[in-house]
Formats: structure tokens, C-alpha cells, sequence
């Protein structure tokens, strides 16, 4: 008991009032630090065991396979159980909003959630570390102590979620301004006497500088038509991708001009003028938009000057009259 009481002091003395507490959290977080690469680490499958106790030809087949596997992994495959969401339709909304932010590599998935969960630990730390340097400055409270400690690493957890939903938002509004310009260019294209196959391969060559996100999706899509893809699939995929109603409704339009045999031509020309009447009714959406945007900053910036000008001469001589008379005999 004495080595405790002589520990409590030393850590209250130390650390303030809140000493001993901190104490037994830092302690406690250490511990889960050093537990975790226990509890996420892969037990041996038994089915190893037998394949390594087979002949030397094809434990040799085996390791060959296994190399060759392991070159696609990264050091959080191990983690991959851990990291990545067991439930595939958790996965699959995951992975999709990870494409639709540009995000397309096989393992974005992991990587975004490796990023919420060592951000928040190195927040949740950075918050502990304050509050003991808050509590060497001054007394706060209980209160303010959690809240100094559980707040940073909320947010560090949320931040690459904020990251991506702000990188979806930037591409989609990208993809919706090139799209009514790439939908032009098709169109000269296919009046030229190409076909849609080489009309897609040649917007997005053009496209790439200006609009490099749209060029991607028209890239992959000639990709995949190359490689003998249902055409009606990989229109699909791409308008699920880009995550833009006009897309959609475009491979709408171009699926059934292609079932019902009429021409792309005509299906072109007349979208490519809906999407332009659709993109000057945006822009003059958000121009009328402006007065009400501007009426605040309007009145805080020119009422209040106004007023001076007008109002201030008199309230000078009502001031000037009272400290005058009041100073008369």
C-alpha cells in the first residue's frame, strides 16, 4: 500500500489532480497498442500445414504459387479481415464511392480504412497529450478533459470520409461540365463516318487536358469494348462510376437506340442539345441565386457606413450641446 500511496502522490503531484486517471488511460491505450498486432495477426490454416508435409515437387508448385500471389499484396493484407468491411453490400457502397472520388486501385477499400483508424489513434493521442499539458498549466475539468481527448480523435476518424466525399463532389461537378462538350464531339464524330467505338477513343484524347476525369471514363470504356465486353454493360458500369444522372440517362438513351436499331446519330444530336439547355438552365439557376447571396453582405457592408453619414453630424452636436450645457454656469 505504501508504493501505491507513494505512486498516487508522485502522479497527482506531477500531473494535477487528474493524475493518476491519465495515467491508467495513457497505460491503456499503450496496452491495446501492443495487443493489437497480436489479435489481428493470421493463425497458420491447417490446410498449410498438410500442403508443406506433401513430396518436394509439389511443395515447390505450391511456393511458386504462393510467390506469385504475394506480389499483388501490400503489408495490410495481413490486416485485410480487419480493415476491409465483411459484408459485401458495406463493400461494394464503399468501393463505389471510393471510384466515384477517383479512388481505383484493388486495394482503396483498405487503404481508406487504414487512414480512419491510424488518423483517429494519432489524434486520439495528440488529445491526451494536451490535456496532460493542460492539466501541468491549470485545473480544467473532468469534462473538458474528455472532451480535449475524445474530440481530436472523432475528428481524425472522419477525416478522410470528409476528404472523399469532398474529392466525389469536385469529380462529379467536373464530369458535369465536360459532359454536354464531349457529347459534341461525338456527335462530329459519328457524322464524320466513325463508328461509336473509335467516336469514344477520340473524345477522350481530346478531352484529357481539360477534363481529365471524363477522359478517364471514356478511356476505360473503349478499353473494355476492346477487350469484348458487352457494350450495354460497359455503358452501364460507366454511368454507375461517374455517379451523374445526365451519364445515366445517356447510356439510357444510347442502350435502346441500340436495341430498337435507330440511329446514334439522331440520339446524339438530340441529347447533346439537351444537355446544353440543361447546362445554360444551371448556370442561370446559380446567377439567380446571386441577389439573395448578396443581400446580407450588401446591407452589413452599406447600411452601417450610411448611418454613420447621416446619423453621426447629429449625434455629434446632441453631445456636443449636452456636455456644453451641462458645463455652463
Amino acid at each position: 500500500m505504501e508504493y501505491i500511496d507513494a505512486a498516487q502522490a508522485y502522479l497527482t503531484e506531477t500531473l494535477g489532480p487528474l493524475g493518476p486517471l491519465i495515467a491508467v488511460g495513457g497505460l491503456g491505450v499503450v496496452l491495446i497498442l501492443l495487443t493489437l498486432p497480436i489479435m489481428l495477426k493470421k493463425q497458420d490454416d491447417p490446410l498449410d500445414r498438410l500442403r508443406r508435409s506433401q513430396d518436394t515437387e509439389s511443395r515447390d508448385l505450391i511456393e511458386a504459387t504462393r510467390l506469385r500471389q504475394k506480389k499483388g499484396t501490400d503489408k495490410l493484407d495481413k490486416f485485410s479481415n480487419f480493415l476491409e468491411p465483411q459484408d459485401k453490400a458495406e463493400y461494394s457502397a464503399v468501393q463505389l464511392k471510393l471510384l466515384q472520388a477517383g479512388y481505383r486501385t484493388k486495394n482503396a477499400v483498405r487503404l481508406y480504412h487504414f487512414a480512419q483508424f491510424a488518423l483517429g489513434i494519432l489524434f486520439l493521442l495528440g488529445g491526451v497529450a494536451y490535456a496532460i499539458l493542460q492539466t501541468q498549466t491549470g485545473e480544467p475539468t473532468t469534462q473538458a478533459t474528455m472532451l480535449s481527448i475524445i474530440l481530436p480523435g472523432a475528428a481524425g476518424y472522419m477525416l478522410p470520409k470528409y476528404w472523399v466525399n469532398k474529392r466525389q463532389q469536385e469529380r462529379t461537378k467536373e464530369i458535369e461540365n465536360g459532359f454536354p462538350d464531349s457529347l459534341d464531339m461525338m456527335l462530329v464524330c459519328v457524322e464524320a463516318g466513325q463508328s461509336l467505338d473509335q467516336a469514344i477513343i477520340r473524345v477522350a484524347k481530346e478531352l484529357k487536358t481539360g477534363f481529365p476525369a471524363l477522359s478517364w471514363e471514356y478511356e476505360l470504356v473503349a478499353y473494355e469494348m476492346k477487350a469484348g465486353k458487352d457494350k450495354t454493360s460497359v455503358l452501364k458500369d460507366m454511368a454507375e462510376r461517374c455517379g451523374v444522372p445526365d451519364v445515366s440517362s445517356f447510356v439510357t438513351v444510347l442502350v435502346q437506340s441500340q436495341q430498337f436499331g435507330t440511329s446514334i446519330a439522331d440520339a446524339l444530336r438530340i441529347y447533346a442539345a439537351e444537355m446544353r439547355d440543361k447546362r445554360v438552365m444551371r448556370a442561370e439557376e446559380k446567377a439567380n441565386t446571386l441577389p439573395t447571396k448578396m443581400t446580407l453582405a450588401t446591407m452589413m457592408l452599406t447600411v452601417p457606413p450610411l448611418l454613420i453619414i447621416l446619423i453621426g453630424p447629429s449625434v455629434f452636436d446632441i453631445y456636443e450641446n449636452l456636455v456644453l450645457g451641462a458645463a455652463a454656469p
